[in-house]
């Protein structure tokens, strides 16, 4: 049990250094690998407001296995943040690609950065 406060203690201690630096900006930005099925329309992860509260950055992979018709079929996390992996896979899910004649999977990358301006 000390163990587990320690651990939860540092995390907002984290937390609050992270809220007095005044991290004001925070933004995000998504890429797919080059050469595989263009995307016809986008939908933007939201930034989870507590990922904001703690400056939370960095990348998130998802794996996406899209149908012929262009529609998301499933996601797979590959690897991000926690706190981040959600907002991003509800996301995607929503995108549109183009039309092929089988389904494929391609990787997607979020970006997310908190920067002070």
């Amino acid at each position: 049990m000390r163990s587990e406060w320690k651990w939860f203690t540092r995390g907002v201690a984290t937390a609050a250094i992270g809220l007095c630096l005044g991290i004001g900006s925070f933004g995000q930005s998504a890429t797919t690998d080059e050469g595989k099925r263009k995307v016809k329309s986008k939908v933007s992860p939201a930034y989870p407001e507590l990922a904001k509260r703690m400056s939370v950055s960095g990348k998130v992979k998802i794996e996406v296995v899209i149908t012929p018709d262009g529609r998301v079929k499933s996601t797979r996390v590959i690897g991000g943040h926690p706190l981040l992996v959600q907002a991003c896979q509800d996301a995607v899910k929503e995108w549109r690609f183009a039309p092929a004649s089988e389904e494929s999977t391609q990787i997607v990358e979020f970006e997310f950065s908190a920067s002070g301006n």
